[in-house]
């Protein structure tokens, strides 16, 4: 069992670390007792730094590693949740900075709108379909704050699963207006496409995903809010972002969603 102090430290590492736009190393070299529950509480703590110091709120919640070919890419064996403040979103309409970010990289997403708490006890795919107000085209940027983005499942929990920052598209969209499992995704790169994908490749549909985010919520006593914004899990490989990239996003059935990077 770890002490509360070291995970209050480890946590304030992580907070300067993004704070300061500096790397830090994995903490299970350190901590090999690090356990997957464990760093959920201190994404908590983290998530409670952030909000003091920053002076924000909390506007939902993201998956990540929802991909087998992630997931072994990466060297995790499950998906990861992390929390959406309110200082993460982005205006579409405006350059994106990188002057905050340490090593970015873009993802393309499908956005989860929520008007009904999810409480379960058990929650599934239906239920997170009912109680989905609306879906959008969206992009995350994830940055990680270890150096070489090197980590395992227990130390990018605790870095709020590389979350940074997103982008929410204008138009909404009821769940039934589109196919959910065979809607096609394009994603480029400055006018290139750099992959494609459908909607059924996030854990074969995007709703399970976020079941799979729900119950383990509920089992550490919290769960999906109405109103939070869910970033279901990125459909494709991320893309590196430099200045002067654009990005594009085109969902079947759904408008394109672009972003620009500063020059």
């Amino acid at each position: 069992m770890m002490k509360t102090d070291t995970l209050d430290q480890i946590a304030y590492e992580l907070y300067k670390a993004e704070r300061d736009v500096s790397e830090v190393t994995k903490f299970v070299d350190q901590y090999p007792e690090l356990t997957v529950a464990t760093a959920y509480d201190i994404q908590d703590k983290l998530i409670e730094l952030k909000r003091m110091h920053e002076q924000t709120t909390i506007s939902g919640l993201k998956l990540g590693l929802t991909s087998k070919a992630k997931q072994q890419m990466m060297g995790v064996h499950e998906p990861s949740y992390g929390v959406l403040l309110a200082n993460m979103a982005l205006n579409p309409q405006l350059p994106i900075s990188l002057k905050s970010l340490i090593h970015p990289k873009i993802e393309p997403e499908i956005a989860f709108v929520f008007k009904e708490d999810l409480r379960g006890p058990i929650v599934t795919v239906a239920q997170v379909l009912k109680a989905t107000d609306y879906i959008a085209p969206a992009m995350e940027i994830i940055d990680s704050r270890y150096l070489n983005f090197n980590f395992t499942l227990p130390d990018v929990i605790a870095d709020n699963s590389s979350s940074s920052r997103y982008i929410l598209g204008s138009q909404k969209y009821a769940v039934n207006e589109v196919d959910l499992v065979n809607m096609g995704c394009i994603f480029t790169h400055n006018d290139e496409i750099f992959a494609t994908s459908t909607a059924g490749s996030v854990m074969g549909h995007p709703a399970r995903a976020i079941a799979w985010m729900a119950n383990k919520l509920i089992a550490r006593g919290q769960h999906i809010r109405a109103g939070d914004i869910v970033l279901s899990g990125a459909l494709t490989g991320a893309a590196t972002m430099h200045a002067g990239d654009s990005f594009t996003v085109s969902f079947d059935g759904m408008e394109s969603l672009t972003v620009e990077v500063e020059r």
